[in-house]
């Protein structure tokens, strides 16, 4: 299928966008990626993906080929931001699907704009402030873009951090964080930590009313698989899928988790 990486203004904002063109049978989905990390990094989950789905995938402003904001910025302000590229790129509704930071946006995303967000996909993700948190060694790690600028530092971390298959193979980690993807400055990994920063979705589940997937791994040292059963239980309408891995398991399980992602999604 085509594939289009481009730069779309939103209010003054420019974005990197790619778009890999679907058959126009599905509803587009939009990518919500995680911290730190440029489009490039969902690239074997979209190579994964049906063919026929239309995929939009978009660096964050600071992030990846995005420029920095004028200012920082809070989730629901994003939001705001990803509802106007929609509009940028002539979509009315989508199913959205955030992974780790990203799964906080999508949330974020399906509460304000719930007429637009048609289903919800949350991978190795939680509920922000108020979740059960990683070892405090792995949030340490998680605090610095370090990993994404240290080829070197990402193999030597990336067991401790990612988890799951990645413990007995920790250069698939490099090779995910440094064969495509695109670094921002420091600054823009700063703002999207500070986006977070006392944001919370717990009190908040019940009101979301998309069917929601949720896709947690096993053995993720980053969002603890508790932090799925706990969303499973408050949000209206969700299913949990457990798969054995880690916090990256999309990437590194894309062949097992793709067609999970695209029975939820087939109308």
């Amino acid at each position: 299928m085509e594939r289009s990486v481009r730069a779309v203004a939103v209010g003054g904002q420019p974005l990197r966008v790619a778009v890999r063109r679907g058959d126009g049978t599905r509803t587009p989905l939009v990518l919500a990626n995680g911290i730190g990390a440029s489009l490039e990094l969902l690239q074997p989950f979209v190579d994964a993906l049906e063919p026929a789905i239309e995929v939009v995938r978009f660096d964050v402003p600071g992030v990846g080929g995005s420029p920095l904001p004028r200012m920082p910025y809070r989730l629901p302000r994003l939001a705001r931001l990803v509802a106007g590229l929609l509009d940028e790129l002539g979509y009315r509704t989508v199913d959205m699907l955030g992974i780790s930071w990203g799964g906080g946006l999508a949330q974020q995303f399906a509460l304000c704009h719930r007429d637009r967000c048609r289903r919800l996909v949350l991978v190795a993700t939680g509920t922000g402030t108020l979740m059960v948190p990683g070892r405090p060694t792995v949030l340490a790690r998680m605090a610095t873009p370090r990993r994404y600028l240290d080829p070197g530092y990402a193999e030597r971390v990336a067991a401790d951090l990612y988890g799951g298959t990645i413990r007995a193979d920790p250069s698939r980690a490099r090779a995910l964080l440094h064969g495509r993807t695109r670094v921002g400055p420091r600054r823009g990994y700063l703002y999207q930590l500070a986006a977070g920063a006392g944001w919370s979705s717990l009190p908040l589940l019940p009101w979301i009313r998309q069917p929601t997937l949720l896709l947690a791994g096993d053995d993720d040292p980053i969002v603890p698989l508790l932090n799925a059963r706990i969303m499973r239980r408050l949000l209206p309408d969700a299913e949990l899928h457990i798969y054995h891995g880690g916090h990256l398991g999309l990437l590194t399980e894309a062949a097992e988790l793709a067609p999970v992602v695209d029975r939820f999604l087939t109308p």
